[in-house]
């Protein structure tokens, strides 16, 4: 389509006036979120910027649809675009369990280096939850996003270098079954420090006063371990002048946080599941390893009402790919019934990303105008005791009409 390409300088994106967005419409409910989600965020920027500003989307394949169309799940030419116009935002692709291919999810974070899965988790208003109190919750979760045991070096039970690395662990004097499978778990200082950065740097950006590192690191001492080692060095070499230590914290200031600056402190992972449930205002901004924080940003979103309504991006320094942070939904696929809102409210932090604020602010606001007014897809009326239940594309419209731009500030003191 006519527009133009995304820059990148020194991490950030530079957003022209027509940006060339790719999209990929996903497999099972993919196709009716996407529709939804693009025809919110066209309305968004529309009442924002008037004709001034505008995506132009343009179609690329995964999944399903390009295995069809062109013979393989994820075409050398989709990669090609998603990399060369640096921001990009898809529906949710099947993943499959045990066997067969590779994740696609998993192959683009780590083509493109997307290190930073961003989880933001709030609670919208009239949403049904599981808590009391699930508006205490309003965290954004950095989940390190190529490394861990994502990385996906694994061996077969049986298979030659699952043998040979067995034969080694034996001549070293450990103690291990032959018919074990085998998996490596990986984790660079280099992927730390980069992670630990992105997250003090929003938090910074954002004002938020709490950023926690998670890690296993009791256990798993020299990766989940050196997590938390690599990553209070980073924030003491490059941001000692505003984090303050939970040690400092208390014996330096008196548990009073002091004006200007942020909290760092750390939390193993079971008890940062405890601490969600019982304690959930203590988190601001999470840092931690890929699989902590599939699962914490999963088990959070729990408590705001489910996946449905958690939005994801995966950023890396020059790309960008924002994403459903749920499944395809084959029984519903083609149904029209389909909750958008988690590939909707990652295209609202997409327009975020982009810089266009104002955009994403309205769609914020309709979307949490709609849903308090009980006028919701499926999954949450039933649920609540008096809703309207809208299709897809019926909540999209309405959201849509729930758009008010906002006042002009004068800019006068």
């Amino acid at each position: 389509p006519a527009g133009e390409v995304i820059q990148f300088k020194e991490g950030k994106p530079i957003t022209p006036v027509q940006p060339i967005i790719p999209f990929i419409e996903g497999d099972g409910i993919g196709p009716e979120i996407s529709d939804a989600t693009r025809l919110v965020l066209d309305a968004a920027v529309s009442l924002a910027y008037g004709s001034a500003r505008r995506i132009n989307w343009f179609e690329v394949f995964a999944g399903d649809k390009a295995r069809q169309q062109f013979g393989k799940p994820l075409p050398d030419d989709t990669l090609a675009a998603l990399r060369h116009f640096g921001v990009s935002i898809k529906g949710p692709l099947n993943a499959p369990t045990g066997g067969g291919m590779r994740s696609l999810n998993v192959t683009m974070r780590q083509h493109f280096d997307l290190y930073s899965c961003v989880r933001p988790v709030r609670y919208f208003s009239g949403v049904p939850s599981v808590v009391k109190r699930p508006q205490d919750l309003d965290v954004v979760i950095f989940r390190e996003n190529a490394e861990d045991v994502y990385a996906g070096i694994e061996f077969e039970m049986g298979s030659p270098l699952a043998k040979k690395i067995l034969a080694l662990l034996a001549e070293e004097g450990y103690d291990i079954r032959e018919d074990t499978g085998v998996g490596i778990k990986i984790m660079s200082r280099t992927g730390t420090r980069r992670l630990v950065r992105a997250a003090i740097q929003f938090a910074i950006d954002q004002q938020r006063k709490v950023v926690t590192i998670v890690h296993k690191g009791n256990i798993q001492k020299f990766t989940e371990g050196a997590f938390l080692k690599w990553g209070l060095e980073l924030a003491a070499e490059e941001f000692a002048e505003i984090m303050v230590s939970e040690d400092d914290l208390w014996s330096k200031h008196g548990g009073v946080l002091p004006e200007g600056k942020i909290l760092l402190n750390h939390r193993i992972a079971d008890a940062t599941f405890f601490e969600l449930l019982t304690r959930a205002n203590k988190f601001s901004v999470i840092a931690t390893m890929n699989l902590n924080g599939d699962y914490i940003s999963d088990a959070a979103a729990a408590q705001v009402g489910g996946l449905g309504i958690a939005p994801g991006a995966n950023i890396g320094d020059n790309c960008a790919l924002f994403e459903a942070t749920h499944g395809t939904a084959p029984d519903i696929a083609g149904k029209g019934i389909a909750n958008p809102c988690s590939l909707l409210l990652s295209g609202v932090m997409m327009l975020e990303y982009l810089g266009w604020t104002e955009a994403a602010e309205i769609a914020t606001k309709a979307v949490q105008k709609t849903i308090k007014a009980r006028t919701v897809t499926g999954d949450l009326a039933r649920f609540m005791k008096t809703s309207t239940k809208l299709s897809t594309s019926d909540f999209a419209q309405a959201v849509v009409g729930n758009m008010v731009k906002p006042r002009r500030r004068s800019g006068k003191k």
